[in-house]
């Protein structure tokens, strides 16, 4: 497939994540009122979406508390500065084995599986413009951890996305996660033209050399929109390799905390930087309401 640049971009920002990064860097928001005044720096900075987790406030770890999800989206909301909300749905599809020699029982502290329903539960609630659907299952990083997410699963929860009018952002972390979203739509579970996440350098999904990154590109529908990001060092490279390839671009506290060798990145500067790789390849970066008009979202 030859390469098609975008000229007309959209920025994301993934600003906190739910990796444990807290205690690497002061400048990953915990509260919801750090996270989303991070979103709103980064929005001014030009990001057109912020996609958000929350935290615990006291200890940064990762959360599924609907009122933390209620109180950054209100905070968001309510910023003098527009802005396309994305929301994670990853969360609450976590197990982690109890060892090689003795997987069962699982880890208990450490395992978060829940249900399809109590999984979109904040969606329901807080109605963002996007969320995010992890289009399948993986081993990720750590030895006995696995991101689970079943084709059942998957179908429900898609489903109940789609009922919202919550557009899904698939996160497609590997081939096969694209090949089950393409099916997603074929079954009308979600609608097309869809749109979708590529997640490169993540362990152990897609590594994020350019022949694995082309392979992801050429399996996304001519009439989709993608994004796409790399972890750390190559995430504004990244930022670049996804314009040539005729994509938009992801960058932020969730897949990087550097801006230079030693120098700790806020959301604010990721989009900025990015901003300028893009206008520098000749691309224009787009705001929140030419996203809307092409992505179809209904603002909130």
């Amino acid at each position: 497939m030859p390469l098609s640049m975008n000229r007309d971009v959209f920025i994301t920002c993934a600003v906190t994540g739910s990796g444990g990064t807290q205690d690497r860097s002061p400048h990953v928001p915990r509260s919801p009122a750090e996270i989303a005044k991070s979103a709103i720096d980064a929005a001014k900075a030009g990001a057109a979406i912020v996609h958000c987790h929350v935290r615990d406030p006291e200890t940064g770890k990762p959360s599924r508390d609907l009122k933390l999800y209620r109180e950054v989206t209100e905070r968001i909301r309510d910023a003098e500065v527009d802005v396309v909300l994305n929301l994670t749905a990853g969360m609450g599809g976590d197990i982690v084995f109890g060892g090689v020699e003795s997987p069962f029982p699982v880890n208990a502290g450490a395992t978060d599986m829940v249900g399809a329903t109590e999984r979109v539960a904040h969606v329901a609630d807080c109605l963002p413009e996007i969320c995010t659907l992890d289009c399948g299952t993986m081993n990720f990083a750590e030895a006995d951890y696995v991101m689970t997410n079943t084709p059942g699963m998957l179908r429900a929860m898609g489903r109940m996305m789609t009922d919202l009018g919550v557009k899904p952002e698939i996160e497609a972390f590997d081939t096969g996660h694209l090949w089950f979203a393409k099916e997603l739509v074929k079954e009308g579970v979600l609608d097309g033209p869809a749109l979708v996440q590529l997640c490169m350098g993540v362990p152990w999904g897609a590594p994020d050399d350019l022949n694995t990154f082309m392979a992801m590109v050429n399996n996304v529908p001519s009439d989709w929109t993608f994004s796409a990001f790399a972890l750390g060092r190559n995430q504004m490279a990244y930022a670049a390799a996804a314009v040539l390839a005729g994509g938009n671009v992801r960058v932020g506290l969730e897949d990087n905390l550097w801006l230079d060798k030693g120098v700790l990145a806020t959301n604010a500067q990721l989009v900025e930087r990015a901003a300028t790789v893009v206008t520098n390849m000749g691309a224009r970066v787009i705001g929140p309401e030419e996203v809307r008009a092409k992505l179809g979202l209904t603002k909130r």
